[in-house]
């Protein structure tokens, strides 16, 4: 009686998750919209904003970006964002961000070491060690936050292109 009270009592407990699992929620805001909602991308959204690159990163995509918080944009030499926020340097800003873009969706899981080409054209060095995954020599901090055209990960630092 003891071991059919737990089976049942555990399998009570697994039920929600699995419904949960099955009638997860479909995202409903694209990964502009997820970044301009979340307080730690407010860097991001400005020189987006800034470079005039909203509108495209709304569209249909689907993009991966890789996102660098405030404290990656603070973590640049002092006055760096100001300058590039400056209309005269809007190209080199979306040069910038196209290199934290990649087309397509690429979830965690498939990510793999190597290169890959983003957005502006140039390429980026994907590296897996330890479980920890980097893009050139920013450390992905969080995976797979799913918009409607596309995923943001979470990215520790800004990269920039080689000139």
């Amino acid at each position: 009686m003891k071991l059919t009270t737990t089976l049942f009592a555990a399998a009570a407990l697994l039920l929600p998750i699995s419904s949960h699992a099955e009638t997860a929620e479909k995202p409903t805001q694209t990964v502009v919209e997820i970044a301009a909602g979340n307080d730690s991308f407010s860097t991001l959204v400005a020189a987006v904003k800034a470079a005039e690159l909203a509108e495209a990163l709304s569209g249909e995509g689907p993009f991966t970006i890789f996102a660098p918080t405030n404290d990656a944009f603070a973590k640049l030499p002092e006055g760096t964002v100001e300058t590039l926020l400056k209309p005269e340097n809007k190209e080199k800003l979306q040069g910038i961000l196209k290199y934290h873009v990649v087309a397509g969706k690429v979830m965690a899981a498939d990510v793999s070491a190597g290169e890959v080409e983003m957005l502006n054209g140039s390429k980026a060095t994907i590296t897996v060690k330890d479980g920890v995954v980097m893009i050139d020599k920013a450390k992905v901090v969080k995976t797979d936050i799913v918009g409607t055209n596309g995923v943001i990960h979470v990215i520790d630092s800004v990269i920039l292109p080689a000139e």
